[in-house]
């Protein structure tokens, strides 16, 4: 199965268990990735999370029922996971602007979220530039903090997370401690959802070898086959579209699939504010048939 099926047999799953109680984990082995990768992958690819997703898809079946048939409000917010007519009332005016009330005597638009499916567009007017290499294993040292990663909150807090080490000295203070075979400070998302569901650690940390002060921890990345991308442009916006694209256009041609190690951003010296900064991606990556 290729990544395209994958993700496909993914989103097949949530389809069917709309009206059930959807398990990540099952959506996340149909696409032979963990819960953290898949919800990663997904908003990637679609501009939302998953759980934004299903919530959206519910209520436009939701919509569907009230217009179509002779449906309870009460009945279809107990259909579609609502544990109250209240709060059912409260998503629906979210999404669809009206009260079920409302859409049902067939007042105002309704707000029709279709079925997703994968395809591939072909782009290639900008090139990447990528390498395959191995490395590892690399000692890295520095400060980690855990992250949610419900409805996308990860994408708010880690940025919060560089200010503050910036402002605070820590990140000139990792520089010097670079001695490991990795240049450059680290931005490291560690998936720990097995211990804690829908969580991640995430580090700024340096390559290091040897001892270190007692305020930084310690953890060995494993050998790994890197995909090493070539970021160039000023900071977040550069890096940010081409996490995008090594989704949106690497991974579906590429013939390999995430690892499920940590991953890894690369900030070298400079300035990031730069159109001409300079940075990578690393991602550990296995044939798709491994």
């Amino acid at each position: 199965m290729n990544w395209i099926q994958s993700l496909q047999a993914s989103i097949d799953y949530i389809e069917t268990h709309l009206l059930k109680e959807i398990q990540l984990q099952e959506a996340a082995n149909r696409a032979s990735v963990s819960p953290y990768h898949f919800q990663r992958m997904f908003l990637m690819l679609t501009d939302m999370s998953v759980g934004e997703y299903i919530r959206k898809r519910r209520l436009t079946l939701a919509a569907h029922e009230l217009v179509r048939e002779d449906v309870k409000v009460i009945d279809a917010a107990l259909k579609f996971g609502y544990h109250t007519p209240e709060s059912f009332s409260k998503a629906f005016r979210k999404q669809h602007g009206l009260s079920p009330r409302e859409a049902k005597s067939g007042k105002g638009k309704l707000k029709y979220y279709n079925r997703l499916v994968v395809q591939v567009i072909v782009r290639g007017e900008t090139p990447m530039n990528v390498e395959i290499i191995e490395k590892g294993p690399v000692q890295i040292v520095g400060l980690k903090q855990e992250v949610s990663c419900v409805d996308g909150k990860n994408v708010v807090e880690i940025p919060k997370i560089w200010d503050r080490v910036n402002e605070d000295g820590t990140t000139e203070e990792l520089a010097v401690m670079n001695t490991g075979s990795i240049e450059g400070i680290l931005g490291i998302c560690v998936d720990k959802s097995k211990e804690k569901a829908d969580t991640l650690d995430y580090w700024v940390a340096v390559a290091h070898d040897g001892s270190s002060e007692e305020r930084f921890e310690k953890m060995e990345l494993p050998a790994s086959k890197w995909a090493v991308f070539e970021v160039r442009g000023a900071m977040p916006h550069a890096i940010q579209q081409m996490w995008n694209r090594i989704y949106t256009e690497w991974f579906p041609v590429s013939n390999y699939k995430h690892a499920g190690t940590p991953d890894l951003e690369v900030y070298p010296a400079g300035d990031p504010n730069s159109e001409d900064y300079y940075c990578e991606i690393w991602i550990p990556v296995k044939k798709i048939n491994q």
